[in-house]
């Protein structure tokens, strides 16, 4: 398996009086300007060579929010998304002002073989959904990370 066939992520989530939110972040750039709907994701990135996966899902967080993330952590485990790549995922209960979320950028050519570089987000933006609208908007592989964080946080009920 290549590096970039695994990547770590975290899912953050909140309770209140809207009931359980999380927060997913919309890709940036021009290929996903226009998609919406299975277009988002959790804030996620490749695990560098010999790096911890919760280390990665830790760094990748802080680099698509602006936000540094603190546990304690609850495991998801992975899922395998379409095009084959692998996602570690562990869930973090917090709370942040998504419209403050900033990303680090990287260089891409637009359109491809056109010889023109764009610098682009890696996220152009973050928001709160709560459930049923993430399962609309994520990625359909990372639906059940989704189910997996409801089950942990049924389960803890007292």
């Amino acid at each position: 398996m290549t590096r970039s066939a695994r990547s770590a992520g975290l899912l953050l989530f909140r309770q209140g009086p809207a009931g359980l939110q999380v927060l997913l972040a919309h890709p940036g750039g021009p290929f996903w300007a226009r998609r919406d709907a299975g277009a988002w994701t959790i804030p996620k990135g490749e695990i560098g060579s010999g790096e911890d996966p919760l280390a990665a899902a830790c760094r990748e967080f802080e680099e698509e929010t602006g936000f540094r993330p603190h546990g304690p952590f609850l495991p998801l485990g992975e899922v395998r998304q379409k095009a084959g790549k692998t996602v570690l995922a562990w869930a973090w209960e917090g709370d942040l002002d998504a419209s403050r979320a900033r990303s680090h950028t990287f260089v891409i050519e637009w359109r491809p073989r056109s010889g023109r570089r764009m610098e682009v987000p890696e996220a152009d933006r973050c928001e709160w959904f709560g459930v049923a609208a993430a399962r609309e908007k994520l990625n359909a592989a990372q639906v059940a990370l989704l189910d997996r964080l409801e089950a942990l946080l049924r389960d803890a009920r007292p």
